[in-house]
C-alpha cells in the first residue's frame, strides 16, 4: 500500500510514527516469507514435508536473496498477489526442495497471516505512541490541575473548570482506549491456517497440529474456526483506532478553539521560523491542532469499509479481504500520524493563564449563578430559587447591567445575604468542585497506564508479587485555587504581546 497519500506537509514538526514504513512491499514480502517458513518447519515437524526440505526453506526465507524485479514483473503477467512471490522463493529453495513450498495453503493464508505480523508491529508502536502521549498529558494536567477558567457547553459559560480538568477528561478516555486495544489483542493475532476454506483438507489429519505450530513459531494464536470469512478482529482493531481518532479529533477541535484571539488561552508549540501565512506574516496557525481534525476524520471514516469488509459471501470474496488489508493499513498509519502530533503538543503545550482569568470574568459574575442558586436553594427551595436567579440572570443579559448590582438589590436574595456573601457565591474561584482532585487523579492513573504500556514484564511482576501492609499515610490537602477571592472588574487586560489586539475590553478577575 502506498502510503503517499496520506503524508503532511508538517511532517517535519514531529518524529516519524514509524508505522508508514511497516506497511512498505518490502516488508509485507517479508512477513510473507516468515509464514512460509513457519508453515515449512511446522509440517516438517510433523512429517508433512521432508526435514530437509523445512530446513531449505526455512533457511532461504530471506527477501535479499531473491530478486524482486523478477517477482515484480511475474505480478503483472500472472495478476496474483502471491503465486509470483512463491515461485520466485521455490526458486531460491532450489530445485530439490523448492517443491515443498506453501505445501497446501491458500493464498490468504499467507497473506493474511503476514499482515497480522505487521498489524501487531504497528499495534506496538501505537501503544508506545499513547504512552507518551499519556506522559506528556499527565505533565500537563498535574501542572495546570488549578489553574481556573471557563468551562463551555454548547459554546456557551457554563460553571468554572480547571485546564488540569480538561486534560483529565482527555486522558479518561485515552486510557479507555488502552484498554479496548489490549482486549481485542486475543481476536486479533491470530494465524489463519486452514487451507482453501477453512478446513484443513489440503493438510490431511495433521491439520490442527501444523496450525497450533505455526502459531507457537510466530507466537500468535489460533482461530477455532479458520475459515477465510472471519475478519471481526481486524475490523475491530479499525473501529477502536476510528475511536482513538474521535478523542484525538476532538481534543484538536478544542485547541483549535482556544488558540483564536477570541479565546487565546491556550497554544500549541509554534518553532521559530513556521509560517502561517503566505500573505499574512502575523498569523500563527494552529497547524498539528488541524492536523488532528482532518486525519481524525479521515480514520473515522474507515469505520464503514472496515464494516463492509466483514460481508463476505459465502466461504471467501477477495473483495473483501483486499478492501480490509488497505483499511487496516491505512488506519494504523493515520493513527500513528495522530499520535505523532500529540505527543509534540502536549510537551510544548503553551498556556495563558490570564487570558483565562479575563475570560471568566467576561461574564461579570453570571457564571456563579449555579452557586449562588444552589445556596438560595437550601433556603426556598430549589426550584424558586431557580426562579429568582435566573430573572436576575435575564435582566443582567438584556439590559447589560451588574449582576452583583442586580443581586443586591433583589428583594428575596437581599434577605438571604449581603453583598460580602453574595460576592463571594457568584466567584468562579470558589465554585471549582472537585477539579483539582480530578485532575490529579488521572495525571496518576495516566502514569500508571504509560508505565504499563512501557514496562509490562515489570507491571506484570510487580502484581504478581504478595501483597504487603501499607500503611495510609496522612491525608494531603489539594491545592488552593490560585488567586481565591476574585470578583469582576471593569479595568482592561492587556494580552500577551503578540497575540491579541491591544484594549480589547476583557474585564479582569482581581482580587476583592
Amino acid at each position: 500500500m502506498s502510503t503517499e497519500s496520506f503524508r503532511h506537509f508538517t511532517d517535519g514538526r514531529v518524529p516519524d510514527a514509524g508505522i508508514a514504513a511497516l506497511f512498505s512491499v518490502e516488508n509485507r514480502f517479508q512477513k510473507r516469507l516468515d509464514v512460509e517458513a513457519a508453515l515449512a518447519q511446522a509440517e516438517a515437524e510433523v512429517g508433512l514435508i521432508p526435514e530437509p526440505a523445512g530446513r531449505a526453506i526455512c533457511a532461504a526465507a530471506q527477501l535479499d536473496k531473491l530478486d524482486l524485479g523478477r517477482v515484480a514483473a511475474a505480478t503483472a503477467a500472472a495478476s496474483h498477489p502471491l503465486v509470483p512471490l512463491i515461485e520466485e522463493f521455490a526458486r531460491v529453495v532450489g530445485r530439490e526442495h523448492g517443491g515443498w513450498v506453501h505445501w497446501g495453503a491458500t493464498t490468504q493464508n499467507i497473506t493474511q497471516t503476514a499482515d497480522v505480523l505487521v498489524l501487531r508491529d504497528a499495534h506496538t508502536r501505537v501503544k508506545g505512541l499513547i504512552a507518551q502521549v499519556l506522559r506528556a498529558m499527565s505533565k500537563q494536567a498535574d501542572s495546570s490541575a488549578a489553574v481556573p477558567m471557563a468551562g463551555r457547553t454548547h459554546s456557551q459559560h457554563a460553571v468554572p473548570i480547571t485546564f488540569g480538568f480538561k486534560v483529565a477528561v482527555w486522558i479518561d478516555e485515552m486510557t479507555a482506549h488502552v484498554d479496548r486495544l489490549e482486549r481485542l489483542e486475543d481476536r486479533l493475532f491470530r494465524v489463519l491456517m486452514g487451507g482453501a476454506v477453512g478446513t484443513f483438507a489440503s493438510f490431511g489429519p495433521a491439520g490442527r497440529d501444523v496450525e497450533s505450530r505455526v502459531a507457537r513459531i510466530l507466537d500468535l494464536s489460533t482461530m477455532p474456526v479458520p475459515s477465510r470469512a472471519i475478519n471481526d478482529g481486524i475490523v475491530e482493531l479499525v473501529l477502536v483506532l476510528g475511536q482513538l481518532a474521535g478523542t484525538s479529533g476532538k481534543i484538536g477541535k478544542d485547541i483549535y478553539s482556544l488558540m483564536q484571539p477570541e479565546f487565546g488561552e491556550a497554544f500549541e508549540p509554534i518553532p521559530h521560523g513556521t509560517v502561517g501565512s503566505s500573505t499574512m506574516p502575523h498569523k500563527r496557525n494552529p497547524q498539528l491542532a488541524l492536523d488532528l481534525q482532518s486525519t481524525s476524520a479521515q480514520l473515522r471514516a474507515l469505520a464503514a469499509p472496515a464494516l463492509e469488509s466483514m460481508l463476505h459471501d459465502h466461504e471467501a470474496n477477495g473483495a473483501m479481504t483486499a478492501l480490509l488489508e488497505d483499511v487496516a493499513a491505512q488506519a494504523s498509519v493515520l493513527a500513528g500520524d495522530i499520535l505523532s502530533r500529540l505527543v509534540v503538543i502536549f510537551d510544548g503545550l503553551e498556556l495563558d493563564e490570564e487570558r483565562m482569568r479575563a475570560n471568566l470574568a467576561l461574564s461579570a459574575g453570571l457564571m456563579g449563578s449555579e452557586s449562588l442558586m444552589m445556596e438560595l436553594g437550601e433556603r426556598i427551595g430549589r426550584q424558586k430559587a431557580h426562579e429568582v436567579v435566573f430573572a436576575v440572570a435575564q435582566e443582567s443579559g438584556r439590559k447589560d447591567l451588574p449582576f452583583l448590582d442586580l443581586l443586591t438589590q433583589d428583594e428575596v436574595v437581599a434577605t438571604y445575604f449581603d453583598e460580602a456573601e453574595i460576592r463571594h457565591l457568584i466567584d468562579p474561584a470558589n465554585y471549582l468542585g472537585e477539579s483539582v482532585a480530578i485532575a490529579h487523579a488521572m495525571a496518576q492513573r495516566a502514569r500508571v497506564v504509560a508505565d504499563r504500556l512501557e514496562m509490562p514484564d515489570a507491571v506484570a511482576e510487580t502484581e504478581a508479587a504478595p501483597a504487603r501492609k501499607v500503611v495510609a499515610a496522612p491525608p494531603v490537602a489539594a491545592p488552593p485555587a490560585p488567586d481565591a477571592g476574585w470578583v469582576a472588574s471593569e479595568e482592561d487586560v492587556t494580552p500577551a504581546a503578540g497575540r491579541f489586539p491591544a484594549g480589547s475590553g476583557d474585564k479582569a478577575l482581581v482580587p476583592a
